[in-house]
């Protein structure tokens, strides 16, 4: 393969615009010695010049070209997306972009909410640039945050088009090149340790080269990266669905679709983890759904479940405990003083307003126990209200099945952390190349945490780019 891409038939048929770096001159009306001699000059321009190439037009992406391009104000700086930029940003938080997380600030607190990465993400990571890191440079950026009760931070507008437009924008103003449409589909080496990739277009019979001295990947849970990152030597963890809903086999759920739990806590029980495993039991919100059951609760043991639930073919027990914060033993007294209290009342209308429940949940709460709502409470055997009690603190569901989280679709896998120096997000199997966000093997929960992962690795890899080029600059 050409060191140059315009030395190539099928890249000089098929030239687009692109950054200087990459493009060629054309000499007319001059003599043909001094047309010699200015591209002679010109080729060794481009030799000195720096370039880096981002494969991915996310968070971690767009994020690092800014970075890096901050710090190295001449380094040619291009991102290929192969779809839209940003797209996963405009989605996230029902439209709203949950930028990250602000009650988990502390790294040691923030690293817990990583199934894959809590180990790893303990050290430097998140001190070098976290949430609050975040919020100071969108806010510096002028989008204006708000941190919501349950932590999760949005911009004030709810509107995820001004963290995108801030991006965008921002990245035109320093001059990145931001090329959509393309895909990268090879990449290689070259005898002075450039790569040269293969660019793509979606929608054309397109093939263009370019070089760069550095590549930063940032693909999520795209083929398309893991694919790179194997022909670089590169091992990858067989990606699997994180963050989903819970399909429930009993049918009669379905007509509670919609209510809602502020705090339940949950247990998933795994034919494949016999050990104990704290993460599998998660406290928080819980929502009835028209196929199962979601919120976060959920979302949480899905992401820490995850590889496991896949193995086992998402079936599981999920045992629901629905107040939490009332003891079995309380549970009994308290449903025991209302039959006295309300003896002449039908169960169907009267029910201890200390639990919170929804009238709705109590009657099909009443139905599993194939009681009669018109009964009064006098008429209720004793053994009928244990078993009650029993249900709202243990009842056990039966996963058959996973949905989406339409919100966050997130994988679990990757590229192995143990393969990337997390101090600079730079391959420990090939120089100058950069891994940053989901492709490599970390995900979070939901909450935020998945963005800020992108941010804290993206500003990483683009800190440790930028002062390369920048030091490249000063020998020269």
């Amino acid at each position: 393969m050409p060191q140059w891409p315009w030395l190539h038939p099928a890249a000089a048929a098929a030239r687009r615009t692109t950054p200087s770096v990459f493009r060629r001159r054309r000499c007319s009306s001059v003599p043909a010695s001094v047309c010699a001699s200015a591209h002679s000059n010109h080729a060794r321009e481009q030799e000195d010049e720096k370039s880096l190439v981002v494969v991915g037009g996310g968070a971690a992406g767009v994020y690092a070209s800014i970075r890096a391009k901050t710090l190295a104000p001449h380094l040619n700086v291009v991102v290929i997306e192969k779809g839209k930029f940003l797209s996963k940003v405009r989605i996230s938080g029902g439209g709203r972009c949950n930028v990250t997380n602000g009650h988990h600030l502390e790294p040691l607190g923030l690293a817990r909410n990583y199934p894959r990465g809590h180990k790893e993400l303990r050290g430097s990571f998140f001190n070098t640039h976290g949430p609050r890191d975040t919020m100071r440079w969108f806010s510096d950026h002028g989008v204006e945050l708000k941190t919501e009760d349950d932590g999760r931070v949005f911009p004030v507008t709810d509107n995820s088009a001004s963290v995108v437009d801030c991006l965008l924008n921002e990245a035109r103003r320093l001059g990145v090149s931001l090329q959509a449409g393309k895909s990268v589909s090879s990449a290689s080496v070259n005898n002075d340790g450039k790569f040269v990739l293969k660019v793509e277009k979606r929608t054309v019979d397109f093939i263009d080269y370019l070089n760069a001295n550095y590549v930063l990947v940032a693909t999520g849970s795209s083929q398309q990266g893991y694919s790179f990152a194997a022909q670089h030597d590169h091992t990858v963890i067989p990606p699997v669905p994180s963050l989903f809903t819970f399909k429930i086999a009993d049918k009669r759920l379905a007509d509670l679709s919609g209510v809602t739990f502020t705090k339940v806590k949950a247990k998933l029980m795994l034919d494949s983890i016999q050990k104990k495993a704290p993460e599998l039991t998660q406290t928080g919100p819980l929502l009835v759904t028209h196929w199962g059951l979601s919120g976060p609760v959920v979302l949480r043991l899905s992401a820490w479940g995850a590889r496991e639930l896949y193995q086992d073919k998402y079936r599981a027990k999920l045992m629901v405990d629905f107040i939490p914060d009332i003891h079995i033993e309380d549970v009994k007294r308290i449903i025991f003083q209302h039959k006295d209290q309300q003896a002449k009342n039908k169960v169907n209308n009267s029910f201890p307003t200390e639990f919170g429940l929804v009238k709705r949940f109590w009657r099909f709460l009443l139905e599993q126990e194939s009681l009669d709502g018109d009964m009064h409470w006098a008429t209720i055997p004793k053994n009928h209200l244990n078993a009650i009690a029993l249900r709202l603190k243990q009842w056990m569901f039966e996963v058959v099945g996973k949905g989406q989280f339409k919100d966050e679709f997130v994988t679990a896998g990757g590229v192995p952390l143990s393969e990337i120096s997390l101090s600079t997000m730079e391959s420990k199997q090939q120089p100058n190349l950069f891994f940053a966000g989901e492709v490599l093997n970390v995900d979070g929960v939901t909450g935020g945490f998945n963005f800020q992962n992108a941010w804290t690795g993206g500003y990483i890899a683009g800190t440790s780019i930028g002062t390369l080029a920048s030091s490249s600059d000063l020998e020269r």
